[in-house]
């Protein structure tokens, strides 16, 4: 292994550890919040509540999970996970458990949930690229697929995992009393009628349109060989 790539490793082992530390840290805090913390909204709208410090500490848990997710698939199927890849999506962990919620950046940073979901759908997309890259070159498989489907594969793989976080956000919000799907505002206010879907529709229509983008450029990369998604493939060891 040459030095590049060592660096490259060394960089992506530093993101991971302080995302991982960001995780951690706050975890005994959020307890003791809950503990403490009222159960609904006091006059003074700026206080947070209890539901608020839970879905922080189910976020940080989550995450600590997450952030293991590729080391175990690495090593439990054989692939290679290409650095660029691993950096996105710790990256994209970070923006979303940590500044997301703990830090409030959904509420005090504008459109920032619409960024991220916009990014997930990129990422995700290229990871469709990458499932049907290891089929193509497995050889029990006998099957060779054209640019076009790889893209549109690509594409339904993101919409459909986008689908399944809002599954997944709208079950802990009743479960659990959360507010992820951002049904209230900031001061418990309960919103109703489209505005109550609207963050749930942003984020499927910028999911797609994020799947759709680096659909496109994958299939004209494929198409031209230009190799533009290659270096975000997980490829087999």
């Amino acid at each position: 292994m040459d030095y590049k790539v060592e660096r490259h490793d060394r960089t992506a082992r530093i993101i991971g550890t302080f995302v991982l530390v960001s995780f951690i840290l706050p975890i005994g805090y959020l307890i003791y919040r809950i503990v403490v913390s009222p159960a609904e909204l006091p006059e003074e709208a700026t206080i947070r509540t209890k539901p608020d410090y839970v879905l922080m500490l189910v976020q940080c848990i989550l995450g600590i999970f997450a952030l293991m997710m590729p080391s175990f698939v690495s090593k439990r199927y054989k692939v290679q996970i290409p650095t660029l890849m691993y950096i996105l999506y710790v990256v994209f962990l970070y923006g979303a458990i940590f500044l997301g919620e703990v830090r409030s950046f959904y509420y005090n940073v504008p459109h920032w949930d619409t960024i991220l979901h916009t990014f997930s759908g990129a990422m995700i997309g290229a990871l469709g690229f990458s499932f049907v890259s290891l089929l193509n070159r497995e050889e029990n498989v006998h099957l060779k697929l054209t640019p076009f489907f790889i893209a549109f594969f690509a594409f339904c793989f993101a919409v459909t995992l986008g689908v399944v976080w809002e599954i997944y956000e709208y079950t802990f919000d009743g479960v659990l009393g959360l507010n992820m799907q951002k049904f209230a505002l900031e001061d418990g206010t309960l919103l109703s009628g489209r505005l109550a879907l609207a963050d749930t529709m942003k984020d499927l229509i910028v999911d797609a349109v994020g799947a759709f983008v680096m659909s496109l450029i994958g299939y004209i990369s494929l198409k031209n060989n230009k190799g533009w998604v290659e270096k975000m493939l997980i490829k087999k060891e």
